[in-house]
């Protein structure tokens, strides 16, 4: 049967690995999850209660295309407790996941052929979802010394978007204030929409990550209840839009997904106020991160940005090898360790990376660093 050109995206990558991870694990091996970006923790138990009266109580069908309107309201609520900002709750929309939120926000913003720049290393469905959308990802290599962030210098003229993201996947880094009021006013001064993805937001170590919304209504904010909220396969987002977008957003939406899942809002709604529970996961992370800056150094990986946020450590691994895929499922069939080859992020210079993640449990992490640094060693040795 045809199919269409805009068919043709890569594959992602990770998600390959997660399922040789599966296929070794049903032979009877116990492997070590550094590969996959999700929590290893459920939902807080304040969302699963809250969703188990809501199932006793109301069919859960359709809800408004633009979201249940009191989680709309808690999300607004939730930029004022976060970062002093004072937000319409009309312009919060529910999404299917960030992903639906990235759908939404391409459509809504760029025509067939429009050029929109994504950092390097950087998210790989950002180029994905544009490619089948027939708008043209320009892949901006960014610097080491930048932390893999973008800067103004970095960018062509001719862009009609610009993706940033901070806290970053996959190497946790984020922008500091004056960094993002850049890239904004950049993308202000030539006419270009400027994307603002804060998934990882909540999930930081020694500074609060910063909201586009600090500096401009005239962005777009993306953000998820999938990693601080732990809330990975609910598939529930959220976006913010200048107030004159609503609409087409609200158009969109009706048409490609009718509503977010009913299910989902209820449950986001109530894990919202699960801070403590919440802020527990992160005293997790901040501890994994800790080991991992002291374990992957010793096992010879020394060529990382240290994260400020996410879970994630991206590595160097030129002096190993030239080929990161090969290299990771080498790791995986001898150390009995997932984690992801860099070409997932970086098409150009990913043969030569891999990105490590650290959101399971600390026993888990350090067993997996135990497992890297025999690796390494013998590995050298032979």
């Amino acid at each position: 049967m045809r199919n269409s050109r805009r068919s043709a995206v890569d594959p992602f990558i990770v998600m390959d690995v997660m399922e040789a991870a599966r296929r070794a694990e049903e032979a009877g091996r116990h492997i070590i999850h550094m590969e996959v970006g999700q929590p290893g923790t459920p939902a807080p138990r304040g969302a699963r209660a809250a969703l188990a009266r809501a199932m006793d109580k109301n069919a859960l069908g359709y809800t408004v295309a633009l979201g249940l309107p009191e989680l709309r309201r808690r999300i607004a609520r939730l930029y004022d407790e976060w970062y002093g900002v004072e937000l319409d709750p009309a312009r919060v929309i529910v999404t299917a996941g960030s992903s639906g939120a990235f759908l939404l926000a391409f459509t809504a913003l760029f025509d067939t052929g429009e050029k929109v720049g994504i950092g390097a290393p950087g998210y790989p469905s950002y180029r994905q979802i544009l490619r089948a959308l027939d708008i043209a990802p320009v892949i901006i290599e960014t610097a080491p010394e930048n932390r893999y962030q973008p800067v103004p210098a970095d960018l062509p003229d001719d862009l009609a978007g610009l993706m940033v993201a901070s806290p970053a996947n996959p190497s946790g880094t984020m922008l500091g204030r004056e960094e993002l009021a850049a890239l904004i006013g950049w993308a202000h001064e030539r006419g270009a929409a400027l994307i603002s993805d804060e998934i990882y937001h909540g999930i930081e170590y020694e500074k609060k990550a910063v909201t586009a919304l600090e500096i401009s209504d005239e962005v777009y904010v993306i953000n998820s209840f999938s990693k601080y909220f732990s809330m990975t396969g609910w598939r529930v987002g959220w976006m913010v839009v200048p107030e004159d977008h609503v609409r087409i957003i609200e158009r969109l939406a009706q048409n490609l997904f009718i509503c977010p899942p009913h299910a989902s809002q209820v449950a986001a709604l109530a894990a919202i106020d699960c801070r403590e529970e919440l802020e527990a996961n992160v005293a997790v992370y901040a501890e994994n991160r800790r080991l991992m800056l002291e374990g992957l150094p010793r096992a010879g990986f020394t060529r990382i940005a240290p994260p400020d946020g996410a879970f994630y450590i991206y590595a160097d691994v030129s002096e190993f090898t030239d080929n990161s895929a090969a290299f990771a499922a080498e790791i995986l069939d001898e150390a009995g360790v997932a984690v992801t080859p860099g070409l997932d992020f970086d098409p150009v210079r990913g043969a030569h990376t891999l990105r490590f993640s650290y959101a399971r449990s600390t026993e888990d992490i350090r067993e997996g660093l135990r497992r890297l640094e025999s690796f390494m060693a013998e590995r050298k040795s032979g």
